[in-house]
Order: C-alpha cells, then sequence, then structure tokens
C-alpha cells in the first residue's frame, strides 16, 4: 500500500516540530510544505515553500496538518474540506465558537476525517491517568485543578492566555473525567501591558459534579505544567513537562473524640511514582490521526470536541467580562 501523502501549513514555532515528526512517520511521506513567512526554521529540506494553501492543495494531498495563526484557521480549514482533504488543525479549533462551528459543519458534510491538536491527551502522564481514573483507582473524583504558567513567549501576538494556553486544560480535565462542563466563571488580569489578558483564573462545574479550578498565566519566572485530581482514596498528580504521574494515597485518620468522630478525615499516606513508558506526544498525536484517516481504530480530538472546547473558552472570556457565571 502506498504512503499516505501528508502536506504542512504553517512551519513557525510549532509547525517546525509538526515537520520533523512526520517525516519520521511510518506510512506517511511529507510532500508539501507551505508558509507565507518562508522557511525561518530551515525545516523543509528539499521541498518548496509554497506560498498559500491553494498551492498546497494542487500538489496532491490526502491530508494536511494546519499550524498557522488562529485566526487564519477557519479560512484554511474549509479550503481543505472543499477540497476533500482530511485535516488535523491546531488548537484551538477555531477563533470564536461561530467559526469552529463553521469548520466542524464542513469536514461532517464532505465526510472527512477532521482532529484538533490538543496535544495533552497525548502526554504519557495524562494517559495513564485517565486509564487508572476509568479502572476506578481514585474511586469517586472530587476536583481537578490546573496549574499552567510560565514566562511570556514572544511567538504569541494575536490572542491571550484564554484562548492559547487555557484550550489545553480545558479540553484535558474534560477528557480524563469524561464529562463536559456545565457553568464557568473567570477573572483575567492585564499586567504585562498587551492588549490580551496575561492571567485567567477559572472555576467550573462538570455534568457529573466534579469542581474544575484552571490557573492560567504568563506571568511566573516558573514553568509549570501541573494537574491534580482529587478523590476518595487520595490524589493523582500529573506532571506533563515530564510526564510523572504520581499517586498519593489517603491514610485513614482514626478519633476517638465524640465531636468530630462522625467525619471521616485522611492523612498522607503512601507516595507512587509509576513508571509509564513515555513515547513524544506530537509523535503518539500524528500516528493516532494517521490511523483515522486510513479507516483504523484510533481516537483522535474530533472537530466536535474541540468546538466544546471553544465553547468553554468563550464562556470564561464572557465571564470574565460580564463578572456572572456562565451556564452552558
Amino acid at each position: 500500500m502506498a504512503n499516505l501523502r501528508a502536506g504542512l501549513i504553517g512551519i513557525g514555532s510549532m509547525g517546525r516540530h509538526h515537520a520533523r515528526v512526520l517525516r519520521g512517520l511510518d506510512g506517511v511521506d511529507l510532500v508539501a510544505i507551505a508558509d507565507p513567512g518562508g522557511d525561518a526554521h530551515g525545516v523543509a529540506g528539499n521541498l518548496d515553500v509554497l506560498p498559500d494553501i491553494a498551492s498546497l492543495i494542487k500538489v496532491g494531498v490526502d491530508y494536511v496538518t494546519v499550524a498557522v495563526p488562529t485566526m487564519l484557521h477557519e479560512e484554511i480549514a474549509l479550503a481543505l474540506a472543499a477540497a476533500g482533504v482530511h485535516a488535523l488543525v491546531e488548537k484551538p479549533l477555531g477563533p470564536d465558537v461561530e467559526s469552529a462551528e463553521r469548520i466542524a459543519d464542513a469536514f461532517e458534510a464532505k465526510g472527512l476525517v477532521g482532529g484538533v491538536g490538543h496535544i495533552e491527551r497525548y502526554n504519557p502522564a495524562v494517559q495513564s491517568l485517565r486509564a487508572r481514573l476509568d479502572s476506578g483507582d481514585l474511586g469517586d473524583i472530587y476536583q481537578i485543578i490546573t496549574r499552567r504558567q510560565g514566562p511570556f513567549p514572544a511567538r504569541i501576538a494575536d490572542v491571550g492566555v484564554v484562548r492559547d494556553l487555557a484550550p489545553h486544560d480545558i479540553d484535558l480535565a474534560a477528557w480524563v473525567t469524561r464529562s463536559t462542563y456545565t457553568s464557568v466563571s473567570a477573572q483575567t488580569a492585564h499586567r504585562s501591558g498587551r492588549e490580551f489578558e496575561d492571567l485567567v483564573s477559572i472555576t467550573g462545574r462538570f455534568a457529573n459534579g466534579v469542581v474544575v479550578n484552571h490557573l492560567v498565566n504568563w506571568l511566573s519566572p516558573m514553568k509549570e505544567r501541573v494537574t491534580v485530581v482529587t478523590g476518595e482514596r487520595g490524589a493523582f498528580v500529573a506532571d506533563t513537562l515530564t510526564a510523572d504521574l504520581t499517586f498519593y494515597a489517603n491514610g485513614t485518620v482514626a478519633t476517638t473524640w465524640d465531636a468530630i468522630a462522625g467525619f471521616r478525615g485522611v492523612s498522607e499516606g503512601d507516595v507512587t511514582r509509576y513508571a509509564i513508558p513515555k513515547p513524544e506526544p506530537l509523535a503518539s498525536e500524528h500516528a493516532a490521526f494517521r490511523d483515522a484517516v486510513l479507516g483504523k481504530p484510533s481516537e483522535i480530538v474530533t472537530m466536535r470536541e474541540g468546538l466544546a472546547t471553544v465553547r468553554v473558552v468563550g464562556a470564561a472570556l464572557e465571564s470574565a467580562k460580564t463578572g456572572l457565571t456562565i451556564n452552558l
């Protein structure tokens, strides 16, 4: 069977990594690259850097990875859908709900495989976390807390942290709990003099009753990517920078004090850091999308799921603006 012919549009700071992974992906040939800004990172190799999506489509491709600024996602994705080309679009799917919905509708109408690059789902720590939650290792889940903070990346010019960073954790939290957001409340701040927010604190609730908190900023000298899931039997801590998953077990507290004997408290129990395989998340993401295009069993982030995340992002921004809790 001939290899799939893949294209890539956008070879900036994220696109260059897509190019590297696509070149090493079994069953796939990277045959075309497009970027109107040229090849700043020198990743094109022996391929011409085409000027636009129309030129890339003319080469003849089975699918395209879209790694351009979010504001261009709709234009490029709709062109690919019209040409009958499958697409993996970097997160978020679109700059707003309406745009993301048009993209999802276009791919569904053509029966195309459309995916969204929510790479954190493929982090080994998150994959292991979800499997252990599914197995009931934590019992009932009470709360999820995520912290994603670090210095401002100069490459970001068109959005704030809510659209750029928060989608990672919004999608991750819903995915590991297999639930959906029912309400969102958010506070933002502007501390660095930019047009867009550089800090957000989001509180929400899932349909299954789990409470979620997301803290995201570009203001910290300490880079942190942590997800804490607290439940009946203790807490899981997933560090997606190191792909480590640690379990903190509850130690039961016995008491003979009548006034509080009815309260079941916990104390520190055993701590376990799991030894898990650690493949590169981006490589796992591309392998899953390749298999989906081939019609093989595969778990990708669908465009409908990407749209759901964009809805939560929009609700967070609306809440920050109005001071109200937004029901979804």
